[in-house]
C-alpha cells in the first residue's frame, strides 16, 4: 500500500506538495511525522497546521482518498495576507497612516534647543522668553524651552509665553501637547487674557474638541478679570466651529439650535454683532433649511443691527432659496445685488441654473448659464447636464445637440467631458433610428 503510485501516491504530504503548493517534495520525507515537519526548509508550510491521519496507526487500514479527506489544513492569516491580490483600500490606508502618525514621537533637536538656550541671558525676563519663542521654528524646540523655563528659579510664566507656545503647538497639530500646556494655564487662575483665551478656544475647535473650547468660553464669561470677557471674535470663533460640524441638514438642525442660543446670548450680553457673525447664523439658517429665519435675519441686518449685508449674505440666500425650489425670489435677491454690485459665487450660480432647468425654466436656465460664461464662473458638469436633460424632455433633442456642440466648438467643455455628456443623451434620448444624428 505504502509503494502505491497514483492520484495521490503513498503520501499525503507529498500529494499536497505536488498539487497545492507546486513545488517538489523535499527528498528524505518517506514518512509523515511532527518532527519532520518542523525541519522543513520552506517557511510556508510553518504558516500552517497540519493534522494528518498518518500519525493514527489504524488509520493506515483506508484508503488514500480517505487520508486525505482526514487531513485538516489550516492557513493562517499570514499565509492569507501572503498571496492576497487585492490592493488595500483608502479607508484602510487613512487609518493606517493615521495610527502611524499617532504612534510616531517627534525627535527633539537637542543642538536646536541648546542654542535657543545659549541666547538668553542668566537672568531673562518674560519679554526675553517669548521673543526667542517667536522665532524659533521647531514647535518641539518651543515645548521644550517652555518646560525647561518653568524650571528656573524664580522664573514665572505670563500671559506672553503661555500664548506664543499654544500658537505653536496649534499650528503644529500637536494638540496633545498644547492641551497639557493649557491644564497648566488654567492652574494659574491670575495669568490670561481674552486674546490668549481666543487662541485656545480656536485650536480646540480646529482639533474637534468643541466641549474643551466650550469649557473654555465658560470660564472666560464667568472671569472677574474683565480682560478676558469674551468678546464678538470670540462668539465668531465658536459659531464657525458650529458651522463646521454638520454634515447633512439633520446635523446642521441639532447644532442650529444651539447657534440660536448663543447669538441670543451674545446680544444680551450686549455685544454688538458683525456682518461676519450675522452671515453665520444666516448660512446657518440655510444649511438646517430654515430659510425664512435666514431671510428674516437678512432683513434685520440694516435695520436693526445698524450692519449692511455683502455679496457672501446675498450669496448664501440664493442658495438657499434655490435649494427650496423658489426661483422667484432667488432671481430677485440676485438682481439686487447686481445693482450694488455684488456677484454670485460659483456655487450658487450653479444652484440657480439647476432650480430654473428643473421647474421647467430652460430658457431662463440658459440665459443664466450664459451669463455665468460671460462672468468666467466655473460651470459644472452637473449643471450642463441638468440643461440638456431638460431640454431633451419638452422633444427639443435636436437643440439639446447642438447646443453641446456650441459649448465644445466655444471649448467651454472637453473633449471627456463633451463625450460624457453626448453619451448621456444618448442613452436617455436616443434610439436606434436617430442615434447616428447625435454624432454629426
Amino acid at each position: 500500500m505504502w509503494e502505491k503510485k497514483g492520484a495521490i501516491g503513498g503520501d499525503c504530504l507529498r500529494y499536497f506538495y505536488s498539487k497545492f503548493l507546486f513545488i517538489n517534495p523535499p527528498s528524505g520525507i518517506n514518512t509523515f511525522h511532527s518532527k519532520n515537519l518542523a525541519k522543513l526548509p520552506f517557511p510556508i508550510l510553518t504558516q500552517y497546521s497540519v493534522i494528518s491521519s498518518y500519525l493514527n496507526p489504524t488509520a493506515r487500514k483506508l484508503k488514500d482518498t480517505d487520508l486525505l479527506a482526514q487531513t485538516q489544513i489550516l492557513p493562517s492569516s499570514k499565509f492569507s495576507a501572503f498571496y492576497s491580490t487585492k490592493a488595500p483600500s483608502r479607508s484602510f490606508r487613512k487609518r493606517n497612516n493615521k495610527r502611524a502618525k499617532a504612534n510616531s514621537k517627534p525627535i527633539l533637536d537637542e543642538a536646536r534647543f541648546q542654542q535657543a538656550i545659549s541666547q538668553l541671558p542668566s537672568r531673562f525676563i518674560n519679554e526675553e522668553l517669548c521673543k526667542i519663542l517667536t522665532h524659533e521654528d521647531d514647535p518641539l524646540v518651543c515645548l521644550e524651552l517652555f518646560n525647561w523655563a518653568s524650571q528656573q528659579h524664580r522664573f514665572r510664566h505670563d500671559a506672553s509665553t503661555y500664548h506664543v507656545t499654544i500658537k505653536k503647538l496649534g499650528i503644529a497639530k500637536m494638540y496633545q501637547e498644547m492641551d497639557d500646556v493649557v491644564n497648566q494655564l488654567l492652574a494659574v487662575p491670575q495669568i490670561g487674557n481674552e486674546a490668549l483665551y481666543n487662541s485656545i478656544i480656536y485650536y480646540f475647535t480646529e482639533a474637534r474638541k468643541l466641549t474643551r473650547a466650550v469649557n473654555i468660553f465658560k470660564r472666560m464669561k464667568s472671569s472677574r478679570n474683565l480682560d478676558c470677557r469674551p468678546s464678538i471674535k470670540t462668539y465668531n470663533i465658536l459659531l464657525t466651529a458650529m458651522l463646521g460640524r454638520g454634515r447633512n441638514s439633520y446635523i446642521n438642525h441639532m447644532y442650529m439650535e444651539t447657534m440660536r442660543c448663543l447669538f441670543k446670548q451674545m446680544v444680551d450680553d450686549g455685544i454688538e454683532p458683525d456682518i461676519f457673525s450675522l452671515n453665520s447664523m444666516m448660512k446657518g439658517y440655510v444649511l438646517s433649511l430654515h430659510i425664512n429665519d435666514a431671510l428674516r435675519v437678512f432683513h434685520q441686518m440694516g435695520v436693526v443691527y445698524k450692519c449692511l449685508p455683502n455679496s457672501f449674505s446675498y450669496d448664501y440666500l440664493v442658495h438657499g432659496l434655490c435649494a427650496q425650489g423658489r426661483t422667484n425670489n432667488a432671481i430677485e435677491l440676485f438682481d439686487e445685488m447686481k445693482e450694488k454690485g455684488f456677484v454670485l459665487s460659483n456655487k450658487s450660480f450653479n444652484s440657480l441654473v439647476n432650480a430654473l432647468a428643473l421647474g421647467g425654466e430652460v430658457k431662463e436656465a440658459v440665459n443664466y448659464l450664459w451669463e455665468m460664461i460671460d462672468k468666467h464662473k466655473s460651470v459644472d458638469i452637473i449643471t450642463y447636464k441638468t440643461v440638456l436633460d431638460e431640454i431633451c424632455r419638452q422633444g427639443r433633442v435636436g437643440e439639446a445637440t447642438s447646443l453641446l456642440k456650441e459649448w465644445q466648438e466655444k471649448d467651454l467643455v472637453d473633449g471627456i467631458t463633451y463625450r460624457e455628456l453626448l453619451h448621456v443623451l444618448e442613452d436617455d434620448f436616443g434610439n436606434s433610428n436617430d442615434r447616428e444624428s447625435f454624432r454629426y
